[in-house]
């Protein structure tokens, strides 16, 4: 059995807090296999590899014996988590819950041990609760406390409406710790607050307080805002194996360490050595291919991740792309541009006619597919390598 020191080691490891300090200690010298409680609402039909930073701390937890919940929060679902918002967020049908839950179900267990993990929904026991159970969870909890969190006082001193069902966020995923005895829960860094919460209603309920574990949130490809299919920057977990490959290998050489600490399941001390290695001379493209790899193997197979591999090296490589690519910020309009203006404010080009005549030619390329789409559009968060004829390369991040 894994001692108590080593298993605080390999799970503090990526993690931002982990409150109160010294909890998790005091909770694993119980002997007994913790309960673990992550929530995902289902606010979208996929799962994207910024969601796997806490999944993978789910299977380390697995894999030294705890017990995972993946909790499906379909109840609060309906009412629409407000961390982060500076505007109430709109609630998700009974419909879209269902058909998004059951997409995540099927894809958690590509790295969750599907016989170690329990699946539940949150809609089981906040049904039964009722109104006069609402009310009463209601009352374990003040306006005031609720207006300490950032979001909440922010919107409360510009004067933007705060919905009352919002206060009921946080007091329905608190109350799922209660109904679960949850020993440790999880979450990014921004549901610290409902975390805290968690352990609040616990102690009111005489229920023994959990451990919070805050983990950061993934940057997106951009290298700037957080990970999310809503700003453009993500990496699907079901993304093709060629696509996924590609879109890793497109992320900046530093936030590739950022990468590797959050992702990969190669020991620190593995990582530590291709940083030195990069620092002596090797080209961290190299390094970058290995983290690929990884992720692509994760969710597809090592023939897969190989043959991806082989696709880039033949689209790049072999097109001369230059050992060394300048990155460029292009800003956007109204969340996107096109794509002869893009060109033309990344300096690969003279002017818009010109990107035209290229596109035409068919000389210009995205991330190694060629671009015959002269109206295309690109979303601002993303970030793509660009290419103009066989010498002009850009990383270009779209803000």
């Amino acid at each position: 059995m894994t001692s108590i020191k080593d298993q605080i080691a390999e799970l503090s490891r990526g993690t931002d807090e982990i409150l109160p300090k010294g909890g998790l200690e005091e909770k694993l010298k119980l002997g007994r296999p913790l309960n673990i409680k992550v929530g995902f609402d289902p606010t979208a039909p996929d799962l994207h590899i910024g969601h796997t930073v806490i999944i993978n701390k789910m299977r380390q937890f697995q894999e030294f014996g705890h017990n995972v919940v993946f909790l499906i929060g379909d109840f609060t679902g309906m009412i629409g988590d407000p961390s982060g918002r500076n505007a109430t967020r709109p609630p998700l049908t009974t419909e879209e819950i269902e058909a998004n839950a059951a997409t995540y179900k099927s894809q958690v267990f590509k790295i969750l041990d599907p016989e170690k993990t329990v699946v539940d929904f949150n809609s089981r026991w906040l049904n039964e609760l009722g109104a006069p159970g609402l009310i009463k969870l209601s009352a374990r909890y003040t306006v005031a406390r609720m207006l300490e969190r950032d979001d909440f006082s922010k919107r409360f001193a510009a004067g933007q409406s705060i919905s009352i069902h919002e206060f009921l966020y946080p007091l329905a995923q608190a109350y799922d710790s209660v109904a679960l005895k949850t020993d440790v829960e999880m979450g990014g860094t921004d549901q610290k607050f409902n975390l805290l919460v968690g352990r609040h209603i616990q102690q009111s309920f005489g229920v023994e307080q959990q451990i919070v574990i805050t983990l950061p949130l993934l940057e997106g490809l951009d290298g700037v805002q957080k990970m999310s299919k809503s700003y453009g920057n993500y990496v699907g977990i079901t993304d093709p194996a060629g696509e996924m490959f590609g879109k890793v290998m497109s992320i900046s050489d530093e936030l590739m360490w950022r990468y590797f600490e959050l992702l990969s399941f190669r020991p620190i001390s593995d990582i530590e050595s291709l940083k030195a290695a990069v620092a002596d001379g090797r080209n961290p493209r190299d390094v970058k291919f290995e983290l690929a790899s990884e992720i692509v193997a994760r969710f597809h197979d090592e023939s897969a991740a190989d043959a991806a591999k082989a696709e880039f090296i033949s689209r790049f490589q072999k097109g001369a792309m230059p050992e060394e690519i300048a990155e460029v910020v292009v800003a956007s309009k109204d969340g996107s541009l096109g794509i002869a203006y893009l060109l033309k404010e990344a300096d690969l080009v003279n002017s818009t006619s010109e990107a035209f005549r290229m596109i035409k030619q068919g000389a210009v390329r995205i991330d190694g597919e060629r671009v015959e789409d002269r109206g295309l559009e690109i979303q601002a968060g993303t970030s793509h390598i660009f290419q103009v004829g066989k010498r002009k390369f850009a990383r270009v991040q779209l803000s």
